[in-house]
């Protein structure tokens, strides 16, 4: 018996990314609805070999769906999610909306599963910041064996983690520079194209933005509260992958070998680390992609205990879509999910 599964947000990028994953991991769904806000209305997007219309979210009947994946922005989680889960149905939101209440499960599936449990105390279970969860997948291993004390990561972040106006701002900015028009800046605070922005989020009173924050205080969330974390968040001129340059501490000696011998084995990692031009993955070889690829592995000869890396990962899938349904199987394969009826 299969599940009934909305995707909430479907014409935008996570929402498009969400359905072709259904399609590609063969989710055991009877039946997938595309849900939208009343001007997308009848918008078509694909689900594998189908093609689905969107619905309106405003209207929609929960009380029959076993699994919502939220992709529309906080304000319509905050405002939506607690009425799905009342209805039954579970939300699994991919906005910073829930990351932070402790009723609800924060969930990298590779890092921390079991907690997955925790979600009948709102039917809400949470997502990740992008930058967080491919993050949380590299250092999840190395923390078990040596224990992590200190991180510093500065990350080089896709446009497409700003949502379809930030990939059509990019697009436009680079043609305008081509062909010697002007250059518009919309979406971003600053020129994108040819340029680099240490800025992304809301500036806080400490100085951080609000996405180094998030990856401050997910990682504890998610990994472990000890661990301190500080992390300069800049975005790029790609369109999709986030990058990221890590410094780590441990408690315990480690080398770059043993380092590399352990990720290779572990979920989710993919080691691709040679020292020669070429021997390490970029964001245009991590695109359309599942696995967070680590590359550059050595030890850090400034601090005791020291290793630096560089983690790659496709935002979309892993940082997103990916990860909302690896939550959803381990609903399923953990059987605490139920579906609520039979396909007619």
């Amino acid at each position: 018996m299969g599940y009934k599964v909305a995707v909430v947000g479907a014409t935008g990028n996570v929402g498009r990314e969400m359905l072709n994953i259904l399609a590609e991991r063969a989710f055991p769904a009877d039946e997938v609805v595309a849900l939208a806000s009343r001007r997308s209305l009848g918008t078509d997007v694909s689900y594998g070999d189908k093609t689905l219309k969107t619905k309106v979210l405003d209207n929609y009947d929960f009380s029959d769906t076993d699994i919502a994946l939220m992709s529309a922005g906080g304000d319509i989680s905050r405002e939506w999610s607690p009425k799905i889960g009342a209805q039954g149905c579970v939300v699994i939101d991919n906005s910073s909306a829930w990351r932070y209440d402790s009723d609800v499960p924060l969930i990298v599936p590779e890092v921390n599963a079991d907690a997955v449990a925790g979600f009948t105390k709102k039917n809400i279970i949470a997502n990740p910041n992008c930058s967080t969860a491919q993050l949380v997948v590299a250092l999840k291993p190395l923390h078990d064996r040596f224990g992590i004390k200190r991180v510093v990561v500065s990350t080089y972040q896709s446009v497409s983690g700003a949502g379809k106006e930030g990939m059509d701002e990019l697009f436009a900015q680079t043609k305008a520079i081509y062909v010697n028009a002007a250059v518009e800046e919309k979406k971003f605070p600053k020129r994108i194209a040819f340029n680099v922005i240490p800025h992304i989020d809301v500036f806080m009173e400490d100085g951080y933005t609000k996405e180094e924050w998030k990856m401050m205080v997910e990682t504890k969330k998610i990994l472990d509260p000890k661990i301190k974390l500080t992390a300069t968040c800049v975005r790029v001129p790609v369109f999709i992958g986030h990058s990221e340059a890590v410094n780590i501490e441990f408690e315990k000696p480690v080398t770059a070998e043993e380092a590399r011998d352990i990720l290779r084995s572990a979920p989710g990692c993919l080691v691709v680390d040679k020292r020669e031009p070429g021997g390490y993955i970029t964001p245009y070889e991590a695109s359309g992609e599942d696995a967070t690829y680590i590359s550059r592995i050595r030890e850090d000869i400034t601090v005791e205990n020291g290793l630096a890396m560089w983690i790659v990962s496709d935002n979309l899938r892993k940082g997103a879509a990916l990860n909302a349904i690896q939550i959803a199987e381990a609903l399923v394969n953990r059987k605490l999910l139920r579906a609520k009826k039979k396909a007619a």
